[in-house]
């Protein structure tokens, strides 16, 4: 089955570009919803399509389909923490810090965005917190702000005990995080949204660009950049940094925070047809303030938490590779690419090839956005540990990026049962 009509629909209404999620997913979402209105076929279900906004409502959200978590990527969250109380000082108690998660899904990043700061001792009065999506059903469900075990993933859970109370639907939030949050059904190509120009301290718009053609990405990240205060941080996923550094943001500098701000010296960007895809892509919530699109990828367990600054390598005598691994980890985490990376080196000089070592000096080069050099370190890391969940992770959002759909998905496939495999 091939409708143009119908993917040429989802392009206009929410920008979605339907090679992004698959055809498949988008025609089993076209048979589901013929059935469901029971439409004699196809050409009957699009003259239905056409007289209803509540079915084209009903239609998207057959495509979009949520998947996400507390505190997904925690290191933009401990990097949330100390900016929050640096933007705060600078305010002196002017009004309070705003926030914006977009899309915001069925609540899981708002309202972690209000426990990372209430955890960082701010105040209710201190900040708020806007969450958008484009499905009512979705915002209906943040609304609730009850939550099953998929909610809850990853080995810090400290925050479900202090936020949560046990009921029988699964964990209910504590009203006074849900006060943080002012929930709405909103797309982020919406003209309305020019109104809030300038509003927010920090916006979190993660991996939101892959699901769209480069005209569309430069449409919404316009948007997105409007939104943000002009000393404010925008947070976005990790496949989106190449693309915002030809459209005037720089990175901030905190790893794996994935934090942008303007960039004052930037020139005006580049016409959106002349610009280049972006260097990597990540599963992640889907298009223009929608919910993630089937296919989740799972988040790398293995990433260490944010350190304050780089721990100096031992030199000492009695270093085993233990010890070294532990360090090139914490230098690579404080941002140490240059010695993170001399260490690599020093570790392979000394002991067997590491599928660890080698994902580290994928990371390094990923991060510096030498692609071909990241995969080949990515290749390697895989090679030696075939199972290796970050290496299968960030070689599928390289080859994603490079227009190797198929080949990205399989290295999603492989990740996630590595990852059902490693839980049992």
């Amino acid at each position: 089955m091939t409708e143009q009509r119908f993917f040429r629909f989802l392009r206009e209404r929410i920008g979605l570009d339907v090679e992004s999620v698959g055809t498949p997913m988008v025609e089993r979402a076209l048979r589901q919803r013929s059935v469901a209105v029971g439409a004699a076929d196809l050409d009957d279900y699009w003259l239905r399509l056409q007289q209803s906004g509540e079915e084209q409502q009903a239609l998207i959200e057959a495509v979009i389909v949520p998947e996400t978590w507390f505190f997904r990527y925690p290191e933009s969250f401990t990097a949330l923490a100390a900016l929050a109380h640096k933007r705060r000082a600078e305010l002196d108690g002017a009004r309070p810090l705003r926030l914006l998660s977009l899309p915001c899904s069925t609540g899981e990043e708002p309202y972690s965005l209000a426990m990372a700061l209430f955890d960082a001792g701010m105040a209710p009065g201190a900040f708020l917190v806007d969450g958008m999506d484009i499905s009512p059903s979705s915002v209906a469900k943040a609304g609730q702000a009850v939550y099953g075990r998929n909610a809850f993933r990853g080995s810090e859970l400290g925050f479900r005990e202090r936020y949560f109370d046990v009921v029988d639907e699964g964990h209910r939030l504590h009203e006074r995080v849900r006060q943080q949050v002012s929930l709405q059904v909103g797309n982020v190509l919406d003209p309305l949204l020019a109104s809030r120009d300038g509003l927010y301290d920090f916006v979190f718009c993660r991996n939101l660009l892959i699901y769209f053609d480069v005209p569309t990405q430069q449409r919404v990240f316009e948007v997105l950049k409007r939104l943000l205060h002009p000393q404010g941080v925008l947070f976005i996923g990790p496949a989106e940094g190449s693309l915002l550094a030809r459209l005037g943001m720089r990175p901030l500098g905190i790893a794996q925070s994935f934090a942008y701000v303007r960039d004052p010296g930037s020139s005006t960007p580049a016409p959106a047809a002349a610009a280049a895809p972006a260097r990597r892509s990540w599963p992640g919530p889907g298009p223009a303030g929608y919910s993630q699109p089937a296919l989740p990828v799972p988040r790398p367990q293995r990433a260490l938490p944010l350190v304050a600054r780089p721990a100096p390598a031992r030199e000492a005598a009695g270093e085993g590779p233990s010890e070294l691994l532990a360090g090139i980890a914490r230098l690579a985490n404080a941002g140490a690419s240059a010695q993170a990376r001399h260490e690599c080196q020093r570790y392979l000089g000394q002991y067997p090839p590491s599928a660890q070592v080698y994902y580290w000096l994928g990371l390094l080069s990923d991060t510096e956005g030498d692609a071909q050099q990241a995969l080949t370190h990515y290749r390697k890391a895989l090679y030696l540990e075939p199972q290796h969940p970050e290496a299968l992770l960030h070689l599928a959002a390289l080859l994603a990026a490079q227009g190797d759909l198929a080949g990205a998905r399989r290295l999603q496939e492989r990740a996630a049962r590595a990852g059902r495999e490693s839980e049992r």
